[in-house]
């Protein structure tokens, strides 16, 4: 069995004040590193607790760069990498390869037991008060082990997931039962809209979103934007994507399209703007500013959308079984129309684009599913 890999206080952040540890209350949170909509969910929850309550840090647990937390909580938390799972291998945004996510799962499940006690030690080292997982397994187990309350957050967890590959992958069926163990320990059960896999739980939260920082004007105007044009956000969450219809792009001289797309740095060519993972905008910014949003329909890109309001071309990925049901919470709640991976893929949606800019924007009045969770999870520190 691989030992996990797992290095404390990658990155040291500095509280913005001192604070007496005694007056501290301290939350981990194992976040799964499947692409980005985990960890997106997790910090717009670690977001609004740290507004309620100030004397809160964050100890967080994952592989998901460093970086990606600072956006939002600004030195209230210490990171430590720590591989927690493994979600699915992805050949692309939009393609599951299961014999190497088996092969990956092999490894590293069950966990080995030394090391869920080193983890769990360091966890009674930092004085945690709570152990949040979204929906890393890993940290319900070290929880248990360290008689800290866990707290599940998701709207579904990888047993239901790999149990549409389990035909003819007879071997994914202990990871399942082993999975479905794990996730029964958790203390409190946080479901999150969109569901997946509806189960009787503690709270029943709406889509969980990070909040706005710069306005659509001031957005745009940082993108040296003209008046006139529209904006158009192109987006495969975490996973980066080879696209082969840029040339198309730059005939509808009418549109911008701004793309994070894993480059080195900003570029700018012509109404394409193209960006790093990590750059100066926030991706709920960049959501927000847009006039509409072509993307794959993942958990983290629906909430930011549906709160913006913003018309979205989504794409479902057709061999993952939270498509269909996030498909239907679209189409129910949201304004946009559908696109195929092959329609996608080629290119064949950009002559429609006038369609879907002139969707209404839905103007939304509903609370934030990340102040329900966290208004929850303070009645759990006192």
């Amino acid at each position: 069995m691989p030992t996990l890999f797992f290095r404390e206080s990658v990155v040291e952040e500095i509280p913005p004040y001192q604070m007496n540890p005694a007056q501290m209350n301290r939350i981990a949170f194992f976040i799964s590193p499947h692409g980005f909509g985990h960890a997106a969910r997790a910090a717009s929850v670690m977001e609004a607790l740290a507004e309620m309550d100030s004397s809160i840090r964050f100890d967080i647990f994952t592989t998901v760069p460093a970086w990606f937390f600072d956006d939002n909580l600004c030195g209230l938390f210490t990171y430590h990498n720590l591989e927690t799972d493994i979600g699915l291998v992805q050949r692309t945004p939009f393609e599951v390869d299961i014999q190497q996510t088996l092969r990956t799962l092999n490894q590293l499940y069950p966990y080995d037991a030394s090391r869920v006690a080193e983890i769990s030690q360091h966890l009674h080292h930092l004085k945690s008060k709570l152990v949040i997982c979204d929906i890393a397994p890993l940290g319900i187990l070290c929880a248990r082990e360290t008689g800290i309350r866990s707290v599940l957050v998701e709207n579904f967890t990888w047993d239901w997931i790999y149990q549409t590959y389990a035909d003819g992958n007879a071997q994914l069926m202990a990871h399942i039962d082993y999975l479905t163990r794990l996730y029964n320990m958790a203390d409190v059960h946080i479901q999150t809209e969109p569901v997946c896999n509806s189960k009787p739980g503690d709270l029943l939260a709406g889509p969980a979103s990070r909040k706005i920082k710069l306005s659509k004007t001031s957005v745009r105007k940082k993108l040296c934007l003209p008046s006139n044009h529209r904006l158009i956000l192109i987006t495969t969450g975490g996973i980066p994507q080879k696209h082969n219809f840029i040339d198309e792009l730059y005939d509808r001289q009418d549109i911008h399209f701004v793309i994070p797309c894993g480059c080195p740095a900003a570029k700018i060519n012509r109404n394409l703007i193209l960006l790093p993972h990590h750059s100066d905008f926030f991706h709920p910014d960049l959501v927000n500013a847009s006039d509409a949003v072509i993307g794959k329909a993942g958990y983290s890109t629906i909430a930011e959308i549906y709160h913006s309001g913003v018309p979205f071309g989504y794409i479902p990925a057709t061999d993952n079984p939270e498509s269909e049901k996030l498909v239907d919470f679209i189409q129910s709640e949201m304004s946009g129309s559908e696109i195929s991976v092959s329609e996608f893929q080629a290119g064949n949606w950009i002559n429609g684009l006038n369609d879907l800019v002139n969707m209404p924007r839905i103007d939304r009045n509903d609370p934030n599913g990340a102040y329900q969770i966290a208004e929850y999870v303070l009645t759990l520190l006192t």
